[in-house]
């Protein structure tokens, strides 16, 4: 009795220690898409009043826990059945992202009646603010969604050989701790000027470290802010022309035939794809609405 208790816990140490190696090797695998994935949710969590941006910040999170409780069993049975389908998937999701980002730029070189609606939330009453905090919530746990497909299927490349039994702890650890790496830095960044205002007023004294800390970081927050749209919006085309370039063959060939750094060959494939997709999605906008009138 007690030498079979001894081997079973010498086969969950055996079985620890499987995970915790293959942990190491996903984890390397996915840095790249967490640190989009952070620039993007980054972006995606910002712009709100002060006093909600830890209630939407926690909302988004929640939501995109429940993006991994869904995606992470389906995975590993496409995984374990329909290998081949999970490739459709991303490709699905990479043409939202290319969509996405696509947009934004369009947006930004030419502005239209929807900026400048935008640009009037002063005017807004308490309960269309809160209608489109909860519109801007759904968009980024939508893209949370996609960008933590991608995280999932990349943590799996490296256990897809293993047995289940290290494929479920090894990808169900990397998505939870891409999501509250991801979500904690978050966090801290929508809440600098708050951490620096608590710095500043520490003490009564003047010119103190705290108070060159706590005003460095005030001053630093909208310039964080606003570059946090231009990162996310690259970072969605860099992960939008990764699914292109791994996914698609033709892609990959393409790359290696220019001979162009791949970081920069992966960005203008999601901003071509993307420009398209948006020309396409706006034609059969036109077009509905023809028809509707």
């Amino acid at each position: 009795m007690a030498s079979g208790f001894f081997m079973l816990l010498d086969d969950i140490a055996s079985l620890m220690d499987d995970v915790a190696t293959m942990g190491k090797i996903a984890g390397k695998k996915t840095a790249g898409i967490l640190g989009d994935d952070l620039a993007v949710n980054a972006e995606k969590a910002s712009g709100f009043m002060s006093s909600r941006e830890l209630p939407v910040l926690w909302a988004i999170t929640k939501g995109s826990l429940l993006n991994k409780l869904i995606i992470l069993p389906i995975a590993f049975l496409l995984s374990t059945f329909v290998p081949s389908v999970i490739t459709i998937i991303l490709i699905i999701g990479g043409l939202y992202l290319a969509y996405e980002g696509a947009e934004k730029v369009y947006e930004f070189l030419v502005p239209h009646s929807h900026e400048t609606k935008l640009q009037k939330n002063n005017a807004l009453t308490e309960e269309q603010l809160m209608a489109m905090e909860k519109e801007k919530v759904k968009s980024a746990i939508l893209t949370d969604f996609i960008l933590s497909i991608e995280i999932v299927i990349i943590a799996l490349g490296p256990v897809a050989e293993e047995p289940l039994k290290i494929q479920i702890p090894v990808v169900s650890l990397i998505a939870l701790l891409a999501t509250v790496g991801v979500y904690g830095i978050v966090a801290l960044i929508v809440r600098m000027d708050e951490f620096g205002t608590t710095l500043i007023n520490l003490n009564e004294e003047e010119n103190t470290f705290s108070d060159k800390v706590g005003i460095f970081l005030v001053r630093a927050l909208p310039k964080v802010i606003k570059s946090l749209s231009v990162i996310g919006t690259i970072a969605l085309m860099m992960v939008a022309g990764g699914i292109f370039v791994h996914n698609l063959p033709f892609m990959h060939h393409l790359e290696e035939s220019i001979h162009i750094p791949g970081i920069l060959f992966e960005f203008l494939a999601g901003l071509i794809i993307g420009a398209v997709v948006l020309l396409i999605v706006m034609i059969g906008k036109k077009i509905w609405k023809a028809i509707k009138k």
